[in-house]
């Protein structure tokens, strides 16, 4: 047989085997690592004799028997043993096609092609990220744009080192890449013959999957320092730490502005949204985003953290399930097997989880799985309050052992923030994972026992500091760790936690949820307290939370109720401190039934408890409460004298929560004397400060109130904005406003009326709707203009 016979009978084999398998060309070319111009050429007989290496990883491709591979391999033309050592098959060629185009990533692709072809002279750049993020899929875009550009006379070489078990064979792993060949009886090292060969190309070597080989990393670093037109694009989920090394973290995709409100033009302008449209599509044609599935969709990409595999993942399903039924499954489709040409490590995400989890250390596992506990991120001090939970782990060593999930993309740094320390967190798929490994463990409930006990000890520390001068440093610090109190009271409240931590947690944080609108969220978490047992101190302390939470609510009835039980039990353990509260709690709901002589005694004794338990605090905000009942029930001056001995002692504090109400409550005595023009900027005032504290109940009130003073003075369309801002203030949080400062509705009424009569009903409907749609940041700069019909 000649040898184009025998080529011919190799590449008729091949062709059959491949038909037989139901590929095309493209995706032989794409599972083995090929060009799809190499796999025709092979087929036709135009390619000569391919290299072993190559033979391999079409069988490799095809999943052939023993017997097909052996018969292959034997359908190969024999070498001339006198044929050159070195062979240069065009390196491009070992560039694989992927068979869908790339979504979403032209910044990245931007950035990397000019650390590659720029002036920055780039001799290894590393791509790191989590598993299934996309790194292969950029590195591949970015080899081929360098091509594009020209810059590589000498091409490209892709070098697929996933496979790989030891460290020994990435070097003859790159020359077979490279086309060199073992020839036999050849004894000259493989890596000086690589050196040879490389030392005057210039090309790019892309190494694929480098993390579990990383003892190879001195090999490579010699090679580039030997070959100085040779540059490595390398992808691995942890940096190399080799001198001369750049770094880019590839980030998962850009993720939709809202899963609320979110709009198809929205989501399909965001490249995660985009990715799980098209792969959608791809696999149910008659797939579209709708208003109906667009939240849905939205919602989707948010719970996979924008990760590439998972979306395309989740996005495979939608042959069998819609976007509602789809959000409700996710763990189970990220956990059943997807495309059969991907590679088994990432046929399901909890491969690609578990390819990671198996390249730790038992110490770093031990770690990842705990840090699983925390929502929403945290700090080191938190890692160490759950790293080390056994007699033999040091708190110490968290910091080497978080340093290292880091490096290996399974832990990230958060985006900084003014004035905070650093902070760490997990993708939503990562930390599910490990959660997983958590719970067979068999330490789950330590840990989180753990975790519950750190952020109440946080709590505990934020109560004083949230009614000093740093109470907005505080405040942010615990908004940063919302959703960790959210498990904690999640955790405590379950059938193996704890109701007396939840009892306590929700006392001490019952400052920060009145004044930042959770009140929903504290009512629902004081009614599951009550419902454990408690001792008789913490269910009076929890009764006081549920009624405070109640009247915000507006359900002044059960708020009544619950200060009186709380009053009953308190005065039984002798706790003066809840006495006072649910003294100045009734006394604020005998205010909305119009009982002010009442509400004025119940302040009155508040205050001498308050004062007695050394709370100067809360003895000023029941001083602004009491005056407000003597404005309601006709004693002006007294009011006034009242307000100005609270904002007397308010002031030395300098907590803008406090000295916002104070200023609030002498513009309301003002407004009772008909003094417009004073009342003006003690409310402009209090409404910068409430800026600052983040309340939009209380901000809601000021504004109502320079509604009055716009619409007396003229003021039509900027009062209409100004109330129907306040009333969107107040739909944002649920909630009707503070009674207690109604002191006079009839006047807000009076001058509401007014408004409506100057603009006529539609105008006046028209800029009410306007002030809705302001934003909390929009209200506040609204409220400190001056003069102004319509925000800028």
């Amino acid at each position: 047989m000649s040898p184009e016979q025998e080529e011919s009978s190799f590449g008729r084999r091949l062709r059959r085997l491949r038909e037989a398998a139901g590929l095309t060309q493209e995706e032989l070319a794409f599972r083995a690592g090929l060009t799809p111009n190499a796999v025709s050429g092979l087929e036709r007989g135009k390619s000569r004799r391919p290299y072993p290496n190559t033979v391999r990883s079409l069988a490799d491709a095809l999943d052939l028997s023993e017997d097909e591979r052996a018969s292959l391999l034997a359908a190969v033309p024999k070498r001339d043993a006198t044929a050159s050592e070195i062979r240069s098959p065009v390196p491009g060629s070992t560039l694989p096609s992927p068979p869908t185009p790339l979504l979403g990533r032209e910044r990245e692709l931007a950035e990397i092609s000019e650390l590659l072809l720029g002036e920055s002279e780039v001799r290894l750049l590393t791509l790191t990220g989590i598993g299934g993020v996309g790194k292969t899929r950029l590195a591949m875009a970015a080899a081929r744009a360098s091509l594009a550009e020209g810059h590589l006379p000498d091409g490209v070489a892709f070098v697929a080192l996933a496979p790989l078990k030891d460290p020994a064979l990435v070097v003859p792993t790159i020359a077979r890449s490279l086309g060199l060949r073992d020839t036999e009886g050849q004894t000259t090292d493989v890596t000086l013959r690589l050196r040879a060969y490389l030392q005057k190309k210039q090309m790019l070597l892309v190494m694929d999957n480098f993390e579990h080989l990383l003892e190879a990393t001195p090999d490579v670093v010699h090679l580039i320092e030997a070959c100085p037109n040779v540059v490595v694009l390398a992808t691995s989920r942890a940096p190399l730490r080799v001198r001369g090394e750049h770094e880019y973290p590839v980030p998962p995709l850009a993720l939709p502005a809202s899963t609320q409100s979110a709009t198809k033009e929205e989501v399909l302008g965001t490249p995660s949204g985009r990715l799980f449209v098209e792969r959608a599509r791809a696999a149910s044609p008659s797939f579209t985003l709708t208003s109906e599935n667009v939240a849905d969709v939205a919602a989707i990409c948010w719970r996979l953290a924008g990760l590439p595999l998972a979306l395309e993942l989740a996005a495979a399903k939608v042959r069998l399930l819609d976007p509602a039924a789809l959000l409700l499954r996710l763990d189970q489709a990220l956990s059943t097997a997807w495309a059969r040409d991907l590679p088994e490590r990432h046929r399901t995400m909890r491969a690609t989880l578990d390819w990671s989890y198996e390249l730790l250390s038992e110490p770093e596992r031990r770690l990842f799985r705990r840090l699983a506990v925390f929502a929403g991120g945290f700090t080191l001090e938190a890692a160490e309050a759950v790293g080390a939970i056994e007699d033999s782990e040091e708190p110490e060593e968290v910091l080497g052992l978080l340093g290292a999930l880091v490096e290996q993309s399974l832990v990230g740094k958060q985006p900084p923030r003014a004035g905070a320390e650093v902070r760490y967190g997990m993708l939503e798929p990562v930390r599910q994972y490990a959660l997983e490994k958590l719970e067979e463990s068999g330490q789950a409930e330590a840990v989180r026992r753990l975790h519950a006990a750190f952020f109440l000890n946080l709590a505990e520390e934020a109560q004083p500091e949230l009614r000093g001068p740093d109470q907005l440093e505080w405040a942010k610090r615990l908004d940063w760790e919302n959703d960790n109190f959210r498990a904690a009271f999640s955790w405590a409240l379950g059938s193996t936690g704890d109701a007396r931590s939840a009892a306590q947690l929700g006392w001490t944080l019952q400052g920060y949820l009145w004044t930042h609108g959770y009140h929903r969220e504290g009512r629902q978490w004081a009614e599951a307290t009550l419902e454990h047992d408690l001792s008789d101190a913490l269910r009076a302390r929890t009764l006081h939370l549920a009624a405070m939470t109640a009247y915000i609510q507006g359900d002044y009835p059960v708020a009544g109720e619950l200060w009186g039980e709380a009053l009953h039990l308190s005065r039984r353990t002798k706790d003066v401190l809840v006495q006072a509260y649910s003294r100045a709690g009734t006394g604020v709901v005998e205010m909305t039934r119009s009982e002010h002589g009442a509400a004025v005694s119940s302040l009155e004794e508040a205050i001498a408890l308050f004062e007695g338990c050394d709370d100067g605090y809360m003895a000023a905000v029941s001083r602004g409460w009491l005056g407000l009942a003597l404005l309601a029930q006709g004693e002006g001056e007294r009011a006034r004298r009242t307000f100005e001995e609270a904002l007397e002692w308010a002031r030395p504090t300098k907590n803008p929560a406090l000295i916002q109400t104070t200023f609030y409550n002498l513009a309301q005595s003002a407004l009772a004397r008909h003094d417009y023009a004073g009342a003006d900027p003690m409310l402009k005032e209090a409404a910068g400060l409430s800026r600052q504290v983040g309340d939009r109940i209380s901000l809601a009130q000021y504004l109502e109130a320079l509604a009055v003073l716009a619409s007396s003075q003229g003021e039509a369309e900027r009062a209409a904005l100004l109330l129907g801002a306040a009333e969107g203030l107040l739909q944002e949080v649920g909630a009707p406003g503070y009674n207690f400062y109604d002191t006079n509705p009839s006047v807000r009424e009076h001058f509401a009326v007014e408004a409506r009569t100057v603009l006529g009903d539609e105008a006046f409907e028209e800029a009410q709707e306007r002030g809705r749609e302001m934003d909390f940041e929009q209200a506040v700069e609204y409220a400190l203009a001056h003069g102004k019909a319509s925000p800028e």
